[in-house]
């Protein structure tokens, strides 16, 4: 048996799941959108001086604020664009199934049953809701 034929067809199963069609349609509508590609060049350019200015031995403080202000602000509307919205929930759910993909995959490495083995689903934890014994929380 080929793994690595397998895993291609399981990439091939993974293209028409509805979770990755619809993060697929999401970054269409992102690369459609203007206005929010025009935020995001703002965002980078900001980004840009911010680390020009930091790499200075005399590193103006009040500029690496000022642009930490607007990259913040900047930061804000495009997180607040229908389209971003869109595509930040679809691509969480494609990374929720690719965790789990994984955690099965880890799981049956370690020797589980590849029939039964079932990984926690994200956010689950099994100690009792007690956070302070873990940093998982």
């Amino acid at each position: 048996m080929d793994v690595i034929a397998l895993v291609r067809q399981l990439g091939a199963a993974l293209q028409q799941d509805d979770r990755y069609l619809k993060f697929q349609e999401a970054r269409k509508a992102n690369d459609a959108d203007e206005e929010l590609n025009a935020l995001i060049g703002k965002i980078n350019l900001v980004q840009m001086s911010y680390q020009q200015e930091a790499a200075k031995s005399d590193a103006n403080e009040q500029k690496l604020q000022a642009y930490d202000k607007e990259f913040n602000e900047i930061y804000g509307q495009v997180m607040l664009n229908a389209n971003m919205q869109a595509y930040e929930v679809a691509r969480g759910e494609v990374d929720e199934l690719m965790n789990y993909i994984v955690g099965i995959l880890s799981m049956c490495v370690n020797g589980e049953d590849p029939e039964t083995c079932e990984p926690p689903k994200e956010h689950e934890h099994n100690c009792g809701g007690e956070c302070s014994s873990c940093s998982g929380c």
